[in-house]
This record gives C-alpha cells, sequence and structure tokens, in this order.
C-alpha cells in the first residue's frame, strides 16, 4: 500500500542524518496522500543506518495504524494534529537538532535578523509555551500538536513553516516530506546564525521590517522572480 509514499517518507527520513539534524534515533518525517488521508511516518526507535523503505508506518488521522510491523514514531499524534490543521501542508519534521532546540529550551523564538531567515520564514519564528503537566501527563503528543495549532491562530503557516516548543525543539512543515526537510536544514542554520550574531552584538535588532518584506516576497510573493521560471 502506498509503496511510493513510504520510499519517499524513507529517503526524507535519511536528509536527517546526512544534514546533521539528528543524534541517534532523535527525529522523524512523516507525509500524506491528501487523496487517501493516509500518511507515512517513520517507526519508532529504529537506527537510521537499519531503516528500509518497507519499515514505513502508514497511518489514517485517526491514528489508527494501517499498515506495518512495527511501531509508529511517538511522536506521530503530533503530525496527525498538524496535518488535520493545516490543510495545505503535505509533509511534517520533528528534530533536536542543536541550535533550533536551544533557542526552545531557553524558551525564545528565532528573531529575523538577516535576509537568510527572511527567504525561508515571513518574521520570527515562534516559541510555544511548555505543556501543563496535566497535558503532559495525558495525551502529550496530541496536545504537543495542538499547542501548535493554537499558537497559530492568527498566524499564516505557510509563511512560517517552522515552530519551537518551549522546553522541547523545532517541528517544520511544507508541501511534502523533502519541503519539511528543507526547512528544517534552513531552521537549524538561522537559529545558528541568530546565537552567533547575538554573542557578537548582545543589543542587535531584528532587521528592517522592508528588508525583511523584500527578501521573502521576492521569493514566495505574488510577484516573485527568484529562480528560473
Amino acid at each position: 500500500m502506498l509503496e511510493e509514499l513510504k520510499k519517499r517518507v524513507y529517503e526524507a527520513n535519511m536528509l536527517l542524518p546526512k544534514h546533521g539534524l539528528v543524534t541517534f534515533t532523535w527525529g522523524n518525517v512523516s507525509e500524506i496522500d491528501r487523496e487517501s488521508g493516509l500518511f507515512a511516518i517513520k517507526p519508532s526507535g529504529v537506527d537510521y543506518d537499519k531503516l528500509t523503505p518497507e519499515d514505513m508506518v502508514i497511518m489514517d488521522l485517526d491514528g489508527n495504524k494501517v499498515e506495518g510491523s512495527l511501531n509508529p514514531s511517538s511522536d506521530t499524534p503530533t503530525h496527525v494534529e498538524l496535518y488535520k490543521a493545516f490543510e495545505n501542508i503535505g509533509g511534517v519534521v520533528h528534530t533536536h537538532s542543536t541550535y533550533a532546540t536551544s533557542f526552545a529550551q531557553a524558551g525564545r523564538g528565532i528573531p529575523c535578523y538577516g535576509t537568510t531567515h527572511a527567504d525561508y520564514f515571513y518574521g520570527p519564528v515562534p516559541c510555544a509555551p511548555c505543556l501543563s503537566k496535566k497535558e503532559i501527563e495525558k495525551d502529550y503528543e496530541k496536545n504537543t500538536g495542538l499547542l501548535i495549532v493554537k499558537e497559530f491562530k492568527g498566524r499564516d503557516y505557510n509563511a512560517v513553516p517552522a515552530v519551537l516548543c518551549k522546553n522541547h525543539g523545532p517541528f517544520t512543515w511544507g508541501k511534502d516530506a523533502f519541503e519539511a526537510v528543507h526547512n528544517a536544514v534552513v531552521l537549524e542554520e538561522v537559529a545558528r546564525m541568530a546565537l552567533l550574531t547575538e554573542r557578537i552584538n548582545p543589543n542587535v535588532l531584528p532587521a528592517p521590517e522592508f528588508l525583511q518584506d523584500k527578501h521573502y516576497n521576492r521569493k514566495h510573493g505574488e510577484d516573485a522572480y527568484y529562480g528560473q521560471n
């Protein structure tokens, strides 16, 4: 079932260690087939060097396993909530990448200090607050997804395809699994840049809004002109 989807999700997962975003098994990628309402996701706790496309687990949006001999990622309920709420996305990534997670542990969003950030994220990447004790003890992963959805009420999840969860780590998304991974790589790099920028100049301010607008819109706006037609 959905063999091509499983192959794509396997390949997207293998990009995480390639780009240095995961240690051991600390990460997962999923992609949804909107026509069937099913998505494929990495199995829980399996070493990347042992993964195969056949290991990917097929799930539905009620959180039921449809196909697979292994348990799905423990973060699966978070992915479910994001797919249900963010109807335009096709892929989700979660990592514990060093710099983005450091901002999350500090309870800080990532300000937009320059054009690298502005090319991908329209404004700061937000940090959602920590869940309550009750929310963590019951349905922790589902509540993480609901918390992210709540954080994006009034925000454009297409324009800011990333979030930090306080004391936890980053989630990113995109039109498919590969774009979600791309956004995770960029997020880690802009987090590293932001930290270094603040070390060099502790009084630094975000880039001027007109500069942020220019760089975001030249790649994503109606009159975008970056790249090839």
